[in-house]
């Protein structure tokens, strides 16, 4: 079991993206809004990997859950 300590910066790294603060607000400035409708994990912007991280990460209402709920709140402002 991974005990490492999580956060939306190691949650960008996992999805093999850059993390720092910028980076980030880069991403949700350049791929957001996503539809309210979608799921964020069919946004069209992912990859099939990253995809199916995010929503087994979801399913699995695991460590990374909350995360991607977060990620998800900022791709919908």
């Amino acid at each position: 079991m991974d005990r490492s300590e999580h956060s939306l910066y190691t949650l960008f790294e996992q999805l093999g993206l850059a993390g720092t603060d910028q980076e980030i607000d880069d991403f949700v400035e350049q791929f957001g809004p996503v539809d309210a409708k979608m799921a964020l994990a069919d946004a069209p912007f992912w990859t099939e990997a990253q995809a199916q991280f995010l929503r087994e990460a979801i399913e699995s209402d695991g460590d990374w859950a909350e995360l991607v709920d977060e990620l998800d709140t900022l791709m919908r402002k």
